[in-house]
This record gives C-alpha cells, structure tokens and sequence, in this order.
C-alpha cells in the first residue's frame, strides 16, 4: 500500500481543512502520517478547488481514502490501468463515493457565497475543538515569472489584481473558524512582492497573527491571535520581522528537487505551545526516485510520428554539421554521443500511456511504492519538434559528461533555436539556461506549472531517451505516490503537479503539527 504502511483509522483522528487543494499535496502528507500504533492521525473533511480537473484529482483520491490500506478495492487499480471507467467504479462502492463527494468540494473561494464556504466547513468539523487548516492561495502573481509577465502588460495593475488578496478568503475563515493550528504555503516571490511599494509579504504575515482585525471585524473577547512559527531547522525564534526564516528548502527534507517555498506555521496564542522543526535528511537525486520507471522515447510534432522515425532521426545526428562541432576539441563528449547514438534502440513501451505494466514498480522509494498498482500511471510523453530532439540528445549527453546543464553558449550553432533573444542568451546569459538537463546526481530545480507549456526545463537525464519528463515522473519528484492518479489530459495533469505541495514535505510539517495537537 502507498507509503510502505498499513494505516487503521481511529475515530480520534484529527480532522484537516483543505483550502486552494489543487490536486491535493497537503492533504495527502497530512493523511499519510500514522502513530506508533499504525492509526492515521489526520483526515482530510474537507478539500476545496475551483479547477475541474484538480477537482476530479481529489476526488478520485478522497475516494481512495475511504478505505483502510489492506482494503483498497481492486475496483480502483481497475480504474488506473484503464480497464473500468469512474461511473462504475463510483457504482460499486456508492457510500465510498458519496463520502468522497462531501469531502472534495469543487468551489472557487471569493466566488462562492461565504456562508455557503462557512456551512461546509462547519459540518465538515462536526464541532471538533483539535483541527488544523491547511492550503495556500494561488501564487501566479505572486512568483517571480509571474511578476515578469505582468510587467510586460502596460494595463496590469497590482492593486487591482484579485489574486493579491485571496489569502483574505483564508483569513476569513481563520477568523469565522478560530482553528487552533493553521499551515500556509506559498511562493518565495512572496518576500519581494510589493503592492503600492508596500511590502506584501509583510503585510500579511501581520494580517494572519491578527485575522478579525485585518478584515476589519469586531474583536471577540479574548482576541483572536495567533503566534507564527518557521519550520526551518535554523531558524531564530521564527520571529515575524525575520521574513526568510520562512523559507523552507525542500531538498534538505528528503524532497528530490530544490522547491523553496515559504511555509507559514500559525499556532493560536492560547495554546502557547512552540512546534518542532522539520528534520534535515541526506539529499536525494533525480536518479534515485526515477531509475525504475520504464523508459521511454518521445514524439515527433513537426512530422509524421512513429517509432522507426524517432530513431532513424535521432541516428542521423551523426551527419549533422552540429555533431562534429559539438565534439571538436571535447573526446568525453564525443564518446558519450558516440556510445548513445550507437546503441540507441525503440524502447520497449514506445511513448509510455496513460497506465503501463512495470513489474519493477517495486525498485521505487518506499514512500510512492504500492505493489498492488503492478505498473505506472500517468507515463506518456509529449511531443517535441525534430530540432529539440537533437538538443535534448546534446544536452542531456553534455550533462552527464560535464555534470551541468549546458547553456547556451555551450550549444553549437547549428542547434541554438532561431529566436530573436538567443543572442542575448549567447552573450549576455538572458534565459542562457532555457533547455535544462534535470541532473542524474542532483536533486532536481523546481517543478513548476510551466512544465506544460514546454519540456525545455524538464530534459530527462538519459539522451537514449531524447524527451522531457513525463506527468508521472513531475509527480515522482514532487513525492506524489504512484498509485495517487491525475485526471484530466497530460496538460493539465503537469499543471497540476507543478501547482502542488509535495506530499513528503507535507508529511513532515503534519509531524510537527501532532505534536501541537496531540
């Protein structure tokens, strides 16, 4: 079963709020945390997202949570190879479904009506006083690529932009809810944000110790506070006017990708209790949470796609006027592409799908691992242009020679893409890094939702590939469990992944949290 153990659930389990769930990375760390006694001490009551196909994620996992870990129907796992559709499968095990609706609201916060919002998560609680409230509001304006959009835009105006303000919905129930522990997540951007050259992030990490007074309600009695506290090992006191000790790197928790994002721990001050910190682990690479998967070949957008055709173009960059350039003065490399190009043969479950029968599924980490699945969800490639693929060829073999990712000035010129900055990129390293090898050795950079606009950030590490990662593997690195399934096409399901909290460090913050609560 997913995370190696076999969970009970104990009526005693302390419920979770879920707000901006996306496809459900907080909650799933949270469900995942079990005591000594192997009974799980948190339960997700309450999911809420707007997107549909997010949506359709929780879902399908809140319905997978209904059961104990020995007791998974083998309805689901039906479902994830392809062999049963969602109306059956929600058919047969209708009180499992139902409860799964009532727990994944599709609902946009700030749209729907607030007493609508309130009523769900009064019920949800079911007056318990041990709770915590989780969720992050959406970052796109918050993240540094984000703000570079936006200031190409001559009509964009940051005061006017609604996304600055939706944490206020979190506020609102902080205020309405009074939960005694809370956690927040969002972008590093956050710290140098500004609105009105007023500092965002510091302006509500005031908001959040003090909800009723930021939303200009009146104060009950006693007053509503709450104490924020830094997860970060280092950090000093988690005072508020140390606004990077809220930084939290996640490749030092046993996450394989370098994602710094800020969490926010809100402790209400009658509790007057001070958490724990998250614990420091070896770092973890790329290799190590991706080198069981199958391989895989990707596809060809430019030209009739097939196997045969994948391979004779990537055999011919041998004739190519780049192949000889590349390799000049450089025998390392020239023996890499050398040794790639020769042995380069169709893998044997070409392009991947949507479910793939791997009977090495066990090799994975434990925590993703679940034998039941025998196979790999959500493993397809995506398509590339035939010049990419020659990039990608050149660019993962240049890594695993020189253990960087090349820029651009390391491209031979026949291969550089013809756009109007690349010089910029030759000369003056403007998006010199804009095709990055994720390094065998290393974590990897940060999944982010712009993995589905183009695969240029995300170049597997093994050229006999030639491709970008796939869903699946974004998913890997990001810890999601195998048997944890995105709905929706590829497309989405990369956003998804990319918007999400990785469900180990997740585990780690709910450690920290038991022990506020218990």
């Amino acid at each position: 079963m997913s995370h190696g153990v076999s969970k009970t659930v104990d009526t005693s389990t302390i419920p979770v709020i879920d707000l901006f769930a996306g496809p459900g990375g907080l909650g799933e760390g949270f469900s995942a945390l079990c005591d000594d006694r192997h009974r799980q001490v948190f339960r997700v009551k309450l999911s809420i997202e707007k997107e549909a196909h997010a949506h359709e994620t929780l879902l399908l996992r809140a319905f997978f949570r209904q059961f104990l870990s020995s007791q998974v129907p083998e309805d689901y796992y039906r479902l994830l190879r392809g062999e049963l559709p969602r109306e059956t499968l929600f058919n047969n095990h209708k009180q499992a479904a139902a409860n799964a609706a009532v727990e994944a609201w599709h609902a946009e916060l700030g749209v729907t009506p607030d007493h609508e919002i309130k009523k769900r998560i009064d019920t949800a609680l079911a007056s318990a006083e041990r709770w915590v409230l989780v969720g992050g509001p959406p970052c796109q304006a918050y993240s540094l690529a984000g703000r570079s959009r936006n200031r190409g835009n001559k009509e964009y105006l940051p005061e006017k932009d609604e996304r600055h303000y939706l944490y206020r919905q979190y506020l609102r129930v902080l205020a309405q809810h009074r939960p005694p522990v809370f956690v927040m997540e969002n972008v590093k951007g956050l710290l140098s944000a500004t609105v009105s050259n007023q500092g965002l992030f510091g302006r509500m990490v005031e908001d959040l110790q003090a909800p009723r007074k930021a939303l200009g309600l009146s104060e009950e009695n006693p007053p509503l506070r709450y104490e924020l506290h830094s997860v970060v090992p280092e950090a000093v006191g988690g005072k508020t006017e140390q606004l990077k000790n809220y930084l939290v790197e996640s490749e030092r928790h046993g996450v394989p990708q370098a994602r710094h994002r800020l969490i926010l721990l809100g402790v209400r001050s009658d509790l007057a209790k001070t958490p724990g910190r998250l614990p420091v682990s070896d770092t973890v690479s790329v290799s190590q949470w991706l080198s069981d998967l199958p391989p895989i070949r990707s596809g060809l957008s430019d030209r009739p796609d097939s196997a045969n055709a994948w391979l004779e173009h990537i055999k011919s960059a041998q004739d190519r006027r780049w192949y000889g350039s590349a390799t000049s003065g450089n025998q390392r490399l020239r023996t890499k592409l050398d040794e790639i190009v020769g042995a380069i043969a169709q893998p044997l479950h070409d392009r991947g799908a949507r479910y793939i029968p791997w009977k090495r599924s066990s090799m994975a980490p434990e925590w993703v691992r679940d034998v039941a699945l025998a196979g790999v969800c959500n493993h397809e490639s995506r398509t590339h242009m035939a010049k990419d693929l020659h990039r990608y060829l050149f660019a993962s073999a240049f890594a695993g020679v020189e253990s960087r990712s090349p820029l651009l000035s390391d491209f031979p010129t026949d291969l550089l893409p013809d756009h109007a900055n690349v010089t910029r990129g030759v000369e003056d390293k403007f998006f010199a890094d804009r095709f990055r090898v994720q390094l065998a050795g290393h974590p990897a950079s940060t999944i982010t939702s712009h993995i589905a606009k183009d695969g240029h950030y995300f170049i597997h590490h093994d050229p006999a590939q030639c491709r970008s990662l796939t869903v699946r593997e974004a998913a890997r690195l990001q810890t999601f469990p195998d048997n944890y399934y995105f709905c929706g096409a590829r497309t989405s399901g990369y956003v998804q992944v990319g918007n999400a909290v990785p469900p180990l460090l997740a585990h780690h913050i709910a450690r920290i949290v038991a022990g506020l609560l218990r």
